[in-house]
């Protein structure tokens, strides 16, 4: 946009003189942000005159901290209407962030406006208490831990020939991606045609057109100008060929596209994630576009994904990196990289509340739309041929040529996902599986044949009932009665998902190490989780289902009309009736749901949402046969 204004601040550049002389050099930057991100995944957002921050410059640096309201963030639980300061420390160790304005330009420099985005801590009574301090200190906890164990087990370096004085420090290393569909406003694509496109795959990878072609080059450019390397952009399996107006424009626009970019360290990874997704929205509206990060935001058709990649690494005191994960011999996998997936998959129950925390993550999880159901892994057919399933949960990501590059991909997360949260708990869970692995001196062949078991095989650590890997396709090579014998059964709403805190309280405990997450903690996610997903279901789920019942129509004439329509038409209006419409002696299932939730019956309303999604499922099936069937309308 232009090539005199800044874009980022890195670490070594936060200091009093310099951000002085920057910002000095800099008018245009008008304002700082101080960024928290609380337990839902929000990040907060507030406009402070740059001169105040200049006044106050060394306070910020100090780690000192501006105070907040806590009804600002979700943190029930910790933040109360009588204890409700919360104080927002600047974080000095990362990248900060120039987020311009294109609509507001300063008339003084012709600049576009910019605001000063600074990553923050949240801290309430001294503790802090948001979704970023969380994950610092899963990561600090898995490396000292890891430093623990070479010191009392040396030789597990032995492979790396180097000893625990040549590591300079261990980095965990992650990496994310958004999909996400763009449309014109206020446009509509029949989910059919929809459907047909996708199983067509007519929209896979083809060339992008007009506006959404200008907005993902806009987006690309800007994020390699913010230091992203972004490593490509393109169309997703959704969407519908655009149609041209009179005036030669795109119009009807309805796509599903990807952006992917380059790893980073852990907490810089998810900051830049959270960035990436506000200039996605504002370069696409730019356009005249219209995007949505929802997980699923049609039914019937592919649901946005967010794979999240991580790795770990040493940096060693002569410079030289080392992947953690990457096995030296002719293995898949070191010990370390074993133990990590299986502690990941054996606690994942308890992982999966983070990862999937809203209505459409959980509606986008199901068989047949590349979204994994089951908790099993892929390594590879053989060492030599690296994995390329996509059907399982967490796959093993390895380039033969380049042993830098082995991580795990975790396939489940959804843009929506609080990325924060969830890189806490797998690492956390992942450095249960290194611990068992290292201190029972399993190596790579004791680890792989217990990662490969068959259900029933009993082994020390991974459980007993249950297999955890499969190379096979988990959709088409497995009846649903064999997935969940072999992989268990996935949670189908928010509030089962939400039931693993208190079904598996040992592998709740795995989450607390260290205090990573606290009781505390846990509950007030737990809290802001149930009143999301049943606010949504009373407020805008109903209200939707509502809008799309009263448009279902007869759209016969009785002159005209075979017993066939009127057959089908019967069978949609009883329909209606029972979804939602009460008599003196009928409760609809809308007014059942409502009164389950006012009694605080959320087994019940999760119960009942489960009915209400299949009824509507059916419903319009039945509508979509009523109107094939008529000839005139």
């Amino acid at each position: 946009m232009y090539e005199d204004i800044i874009y980022t601040i890195p670490k070594h550049m936060h200091t009093e003189e310099t951000l002085k002389k920057l910002i000095m050099d800099h008018p245009e930057i008008k304002f700082v942000s101080l960024v928290g991100i609380d337990l839902a995944g929000n990040d907060t957002d507030e406009k402070i005159p740059i001169k105040a921050f200049l006044e106050d410059l060394n306070t910020f640096l100090t780690g000192a901290a501006v105070q907040t309201d806590g009804s600002s963030v979700s943190l029930p639980g910790i933040a109360s209407l009588n204890n409700a300061k919360i104080d927002m420390a600047a974080d000095i160790d990362c990248t900060w962030f120039v987020d311009y304005n294109y609509d507001h330009i300063d008339p003084f420099t012709h600049k576009a406006v910019g605001t000063l985005r600074i990553p923050c801590f949240l801290y309430h009574e001294n503790k802090a208490v948001d979704s970023r301090h969380i994950l610092k200190s899963s990561i600090e906890t898995y490396k000292n831990s890891l430093f623990e164990l070479f010191t009392n087990h040396p030789h597990i370096l032995e492979e790396y020939n180097i000893t625990i004085d040549d590591i300079e420090n261990i980095s965990a290393t992650a990496a994310t991606e958004l999909e996400f569909w763009v449309k014109t406003p206020n446009d509509k694509a029949e989910t059919e045609e929809l459907s047909t496109s996708q199983v067509l795959k007519e929209q896979y990878w083809t060339r992008t057109k007009g506006s959404v072609r200008t907005a993902l080059e806009q987006t690309l450019l800007l994020m390699d100008r913010y230091g992203f390397e972004p490593e490509m952009g393109h169309k997703e399996v959704g969407g519908v060929t655009a149609k041209l107006d009179e005036s030669g424009k795109y119009n009807h626009i309805m796509e599903q596209l990807e952006i992917d970019w380059k790893f980073s360290e852990a907490i810089q990874a998810a900051d830049n994630e959270i960035f990436v997704r506000t200039l996605v929205k504002e370069t696409f509206r730019r356009n005249g576009l219209e995007v949505t990060f929802l997980a699923k935001p049609i039914d019937g058709v592919a649901g946005s994904g967010k794979h999240v990649h991580v790795g770990m690494a040493l940096k060693l005191k002569n410079g030289k990196i080392i992947n953690l994960f990457t096995g030296v011999k002719d293995h898949y996998l070191s010990v370390i990289g074993y133990g990590s997936i299986m502690g990941l998959l054996k606690n994942y129950e308890v992982i999966n509340p983070f990862v999937s925390a809203t209505n459409d993550s959980l509606r986008r999880l199901k068989p047949g739309y590349e979204a994994p159901v089951c908790i099993v892994t892929s390594l590879g057919l053989t060492t030599h041929l690296p994995s390329r399933n996509r059907t399982i949960l967490a796959g093993l990501i390895r380039d033969l040529n380049n042993p830098l590059a082995t991580r795990f991909e975790l396939r489940s997360p959804n843009p929506h996902t609080n990325t924060y949260l969830a890189m806490a708990a797998c690492y956390i869970t992942m450095l249960d599986g290194v611990y068992y692995a290292v201190e029972n001196n399993k190596d790579e062949d004791a680890l792989l044949r217990e990662l490969s078991k068959k259900p029933g095989d009993e082994f020390p650590y991974l459980e007993t009932s249950r297999a955890y890997r499969s190379e096979d396709d988990v959709f088409e090579d497995f009846t649903e009665e064999e997935r969940v014998a072999f992989f268990g059964k996935a949670p189908a709403t928010v509030y089962e998902n939400l039931t693993a805190f208190n079904k598996y309280p040992e592998k709740l405990e795995v989450l607390k190490r260290n205090s990573v997450f606290t009781d505390k903690i846990i509950n007030s996610f737990r809290t802001t989780a149930t009143r999301r997903w049943l606010t949504e279901i009373s407020n805008r789920i109903l209200n939707n289902y509502i809008d799309e019942i009263r448009s279902y129509k007869a759209l016969h004439s009785l002159d005209k009309a075979l017993d066939l329509d009127i057959t089908n038409w019967m069978a949609i209006n009883e329909l209606r009736h029972y979804i939602m419409k009460d008599s003196y002696t009928n409760r609809s299932l809308f007014t059942k749901i409502k009164e389950a939730a006012a009694s605080e019956n959320y087994t019940k309303v999760s119960e009942l949402q489960l009915e209400l999604d299949e009824k509507m499922d059916i419903l319009r099936k039945l509508y979509n046969s009523y109107k094939k069937n008529l000839l005139d309308i």
